[in-house]
């Protein structure tokens, strides 16, 4: 799948960027810039119909199951196109917005991360929340033989502070506030308006 990515953009940007004939000297500079671009967008789309056609649930994945397999697809297109754009640091947090967006994340109105969401068809954030500066939403489970995705429920108004990391299977409600630096244990429930910090974290107040 990814070599037909790789060639598609190739060909749409040869026979699209490279075909404009006032671009003279610059045209192979256009062209490779063109074919980077089509490169995410061709994978992204490449992407979102695969998991349209073979859904990664949440939950732990057995070895050898279809699951499995899907998360394999799944972590290659992670590992090659999209941990660059997540983990860059590069992009504007406004654009960054609509790459989550576009990886699956479902987002409020105005919420913003300037932080990194792995996984994100597996995090919903709702309206007017923000995640810090390199604070961590981390939705799988990695632990010895044990592999999974459980998903983390952000309400709205919420403040996850800078270098916080949530782990999987986390709700924090409306209003709430996780404090910088700390780390919210897996399958953790911080209720409205509570104020949580500490490693692990717990309730200030």
């Amino acid at each position: 799948m990814l070599a037909l990515v790789l060639l598609l953009a190739v060909l749409s940007a040869y026979c699209g960027v490279g075909a404009i004939p006032s671009l003279g000297d610059f045209r192979g500079v256009a062209v490779s810039a063109a074919a980077v671009l089509l490169v995410y967008l061709y994978g992204l789309l490449i992407f979102r119909l695969f998991l349209w056609a073979q859904p990664l649930h949440d939950g732990n994945i057995e070895f050898g199951s279809r699951q499995e397999f899907i998360y394999q697809v799944y972590v290659l297109f992670y590992l090659i196109l999209f941990n660059s754009l997540i983990r860059g640091g590069m992009i504007p947090i406004p654009i960054m917005r609509l790459i989550y967006l576009a990886l699956g994340a479902r987002l409020g109105a105005n919420t913003y991360s300037s932080g990194i969401i792995y996984d994100p068809s597996f995090v919903t954030i709702g309206a007017n929340s923000v995640i810090g500066e390199t604070a961590l939403l981390v939705p799988h489970v990695i632990e010895g033989d044990t592999l999974g995705h459980y998903f983390i429920t952000i309400g709205d108004h919420v403040t996850i502070g800078a270098h916080a990391v949530v782990l999987s299977g986390v709700t924090i409600g409306d209003n709430a506030i996780v404090a910088a630096n700390s780390l919210v244990a897996k399958g953790t429930r911080i209720g409205s308006g509570e104020v949580w910090g500490g490693s692990p974290a717990r309730r200030l107040k």
